[in-house]
């Protein structure tokens, strides 16, 4: 049985930093959607990526040595925190962001994939409580109230009705004017390149970072494509230092995927809403022998002796992220990373939001210690690095 390495839990990864600076990883990244703020990167012979050294740009923030330290940083370094994706079991960065708040620690740059920066994005716009409010509430038979399936397009799902929801929530807030340095990461589907989106509505950002490629449509932004952040950074740590973060706290909700957990949902909870639904059509002339929702319930979700369309679309993307996670934080580890034992819920088990942010919070306790004895062996370091006014 495949597993993750490390196992779920608290790590300590500053013993990383020594192989960080030889480290090849490489990724071509824009910042924002202007192709002036492609972020310098060189390319190498037969490889389309490019070494995310040399990060400038007007997209980019300005780093923290530059004259935009408050006071604050003076007395402690600037603190990141990256959000991975993992669908349904993204709810736990509510427990955990609960839990760091509550102990003091508050995030200065806050950088989300997937349902991270559905999350990170309600946090750094002050909706954190309106969304867990929701989450909390939701069950098998309004979940399904909000996927709009179709069987055309570039996607099983339009993603309209969410979005409505995230409209709802979020308003017509803009990344450039929040408080916290934000940034959503997306995929363009033409390219492959990995967007870090940090200016415009904060809504398009968070959508195009949680297309699952297959299951949500693409999210048109500027002239750009673009799906799930997950393909290609699925917990964003070189976002969050690029943004300025002295110090990565992450947070992997995926290291526990393989040998349970990887259903789509519970089996009964799709029965119980679509049954009802296909009664009367199955009355009905051509209804007897075809229906549009028992098609919904035998292909798209599938059954207990037979995987579905979406099954076997989220299985597989679960496998490629867990690779690519691996390789990620291996390359550029956080100085913190947080992995909440959630292995038990699948990825669309969105009705178990109170599990979830219970997980995260019991996950974020475990760490608060060694959270705050890296923060005091970067302070001075942050403060030898706050220019001095002459």
């Amino acid at each position: 049985m495949s597993r993750f390495s490390p196992s779920p839990g608290v790590h300590r990864t500053s013993w990383f930093r020594s192989a960080l600076a030889g480290s090849r990883h490489r990724a071509l990244v824009t910042v924002g959607l202007d192709r002036a703020d492609f972020a310098g990167a060189r390319s190498e012979e037969n490889e389309e990526a490019a070494v995310l050294d040399n990060l400038i740009g007007r997209g980019q923030s300005s780093p923290p040595a530059q004259g935009k330290v408050g006071l604050d940083s003076i007395r402690r370094p600037v603190i990141g925190l990256a959000l991975g994706g993992g669908a349904a079991r993204g709810f736990a960065h509510i427990g955990i962001l609960r839990t760091l708040l509550g102990a003091g620690i508050t995030p200065d740059v806050v950088v989300g994939t997937s349902i991270g920066a559905v999350v990170g994005g309600a946090y750094v716009a002050g909706h954190l409580d309106t969304l867990e409010e929701w989450a909390r509430q939701l069950q098998p038979r309004n979940i399904l109230g909000y996927l709009d399936i179709r069987l055309n397009g570039s996607g099983l799902i339009g993603g309209s009705k969410l979005a409505a929801q995230l409209e709802a929530t979020l308003g017509q807030t803009l990344i450039q004017d929040l408080k916290q340095k934000f940034a959503s990461v997306a995929t363009e589907v033409r390219t492959g390149h990995e967007i870090w989106l940090t200016h415009g509505r904060i809504v398009d950002a968070v959508r195009a970072s949680y297309a699952l490629p297959g299951i949500f449509s693409p999210v048109l932004i500027g002239d750009r494509w673009l799906v799930d952040g997950a393909l290609v950074n699925p917990v964003p740590v070189s976002a969050a230092r690029a943004l300025g973060a002295e110090i990565v706290i992450a947070a992997n909700v995926s290291s526990d995927v393989f040998g349970h957990g990887t259903t789509i949902f519970s089996h009964g909870a799709i029965e119980e809403v679509i049954e009802p639904a296909a009664e009367p059509a199955a009355k009905r002339g051509f209804g007897r022998f075809f229906s549009p929702e028992r098609f919904v319930k035998q292909e798209i979700f599938g059954s207990e002796t037979r995987p579905g369309i979406s099954k076997v679309m989220v299985d597989a993307f679960n496998i490629m992220q867990d690779r690519i996670t691996r390789a990620r934080l291996a390359g550029d580890p956080p100085d913190m990373l947080i992995s909440p034992r959630v292995g038990r819920i699948g990825w669309f088990d969105f009705h178990r939001a109170d599990e979830m942010i219970a997980h995260g919070a019991r996950a974020a306790e475990r760490a608060i210690d060694s959270i705050r004895e890296a923060i005091e062996e970067v302070a001075p370091q942050a403060k030898a690095d706050v220019p001095v006014e002459t």
